[in-house]
């Protein structure tokens, strides 16, 4: 069955992040079955994207998230619903242009999708608005619960939900483009160039960050890691961009480090390719993508045991999953003393990594998209057998 699917949501392309891929990967999957879709976000200079159309809008930065931002639902956006006649609306990571949509789904009488992707909550805690991470749970809360589905993409992520009293909680799981990510991408005149400084480059070791460089994703713990390890043996590279970039440059100075910047695609597949260790110390996914992306480039992963990560990373076998310390001194000790080890132990690296790609391997775009495909046609025949009753 051929459906019409409007898409509001938060954040989009030309913005780079798990959610912009995910969203990418979704109207690209539509497309290719035959669905039609409409996706009204924020202003991207867009008007079509994989067949569908593209509406924006304005918005205001979040004060605490510069990158996302308060979206103003506009007046079109109702027009170009109903004339579109959407038989499902899909909120994604919906706050305020979400929570319109949601208002305008349901004066127009179409059964809602929602899907759960960012911690707000917990960003709140970490930019110094802890006051208000339980309202955000709440208002988080409040929306979704309006939905006929909430999916998310972890089971952890799920569990932490309906701990949170979220319902009619689904997993919406992530694949990777193993035709991008894949170990045969490793360059050595990448690796050459990270390493030109170095008196024997062919004996490091390339641990490798990406990700946005903000302070939400516990950087803190990677930097002073790293500031403890033997130097003369390894060497970090940093792959993104963002708030923290600056300070994270000083905090570093003197020390062996490379800043890319954002970087995408063939590029992308090739520094993770390039590189021995994906080194992750984020404890505020609710999946991690570009962990999926390292493990299907063949890196061993050393991350924290926290939501989203802890169901990609099998520990001791595709990388380590360090438990997490309310102590700052002992967490970073033992971050640096799992880094250490696969720093010193190549053969230990290799098996890792081997066992990291066979895992990544298993999760296709494909597959997850039918998961999500399955909860629009649940939710519109319920909906057509209510209209019938």
């Amino acid at each position: 069955m051929m459906m019409r699917i409007a898409i509001v949501t938060e954040n989009f392309l030309p913005k780079l992040d798990g959610v912009t891929r995910t969203l990418a990967m979704l109207l690209e999957y539509l497309h290719a079955r035959g669905h039609q879709a409409l996706l009204l976000g924020p202003e991207s200079g867009m008007e079509e994207y994989a067949g569908a159309e593209v509406v924006g809008t304005a918005g205001v930065p979040l004060p605490f998230y510069p990158e996302l931002r308060f979206n103003f639902f506009r007046p079109l956006f109702v027009r170009r619903l109903r004339e579109f006649n959407p038989d499902v609306v899909h909120l994604v990571d919906p706050v305020v242009l979400g929570a319109a949509g949601l208002v305008a789904a349901r004066l127009l009488g179409k059964p809602l999708v929602s899907s759960y992707h960012t911690n707000l909550a917990l960003y709140c805690q970490h930019f110094g608005f802890a006051p208000f991470s339980e309202p955000m749970w709440q208002y988080n809360r409040l929306i979704h619960n309006h939905c006929d589905l909430t999916y998310c993409p972890s089971p952890s992520t799920a569990r932490m939900l309906e701990a949170q009293g979220f319902e009619h909680v689904r997993i919406w799981p992530r694949g990777v483009d193993t035709t991008l990510f894949y170990p045969a991408q490793r360059s050595e005149t990448l690796r050459s160039s990270w390493l030109q400084e170095r008196e024997q480059p062919q004996d490091q070791v390339v641990l490798l960050y990406v990700g946005r460089v903000s302070w939400e994703k516990n950087l803190r713990l990677l930097i002073q890691a790293y500031q403890e390890l033997d130097h003369r043996r390894c060497h970090l590279v940093i792959v993104g961009d963002g708030p923290a970039a600056s300070e994270m440059r000083q905090e570093l100075t003197g020390l062996p480090v490379t800043f890319t910047g954002y970087l995408s695609g063939e590029p992308l597949a090739e520094a993770y390719a390039s590189a021995d260790i994906f080194a992750f110390p984020s404890r505020t996914e609710t999946f991690g993508q570009v962990v999926l992306e390292a493990m299907a480039s063949g890196l061993p992963i050393v991350g924290l045991d926290s939501e989203g990560v802890r169901d990609l990373v099998i520990d001791s076998r595709t990388g380590f999953l360090d438990a997490r310390f309310a102590d700052e001194e002992a967490q970073t000790a033992s971050y640096r003393e799992r880094l250490q080890r696969l720093i010193q132990d190549p053969a230990l690296r290799r098996e890792m990594g081997r066992a990291a790609l066979s895992e990544a391997q298993c999760r296709s775009w494909e597959a997850a998209m039918d998961c999500i495909m399955q909860g629009y046609q649940e939710v519109a025949k319920d909906a057509n057998r209510l209209v019938a009753a």
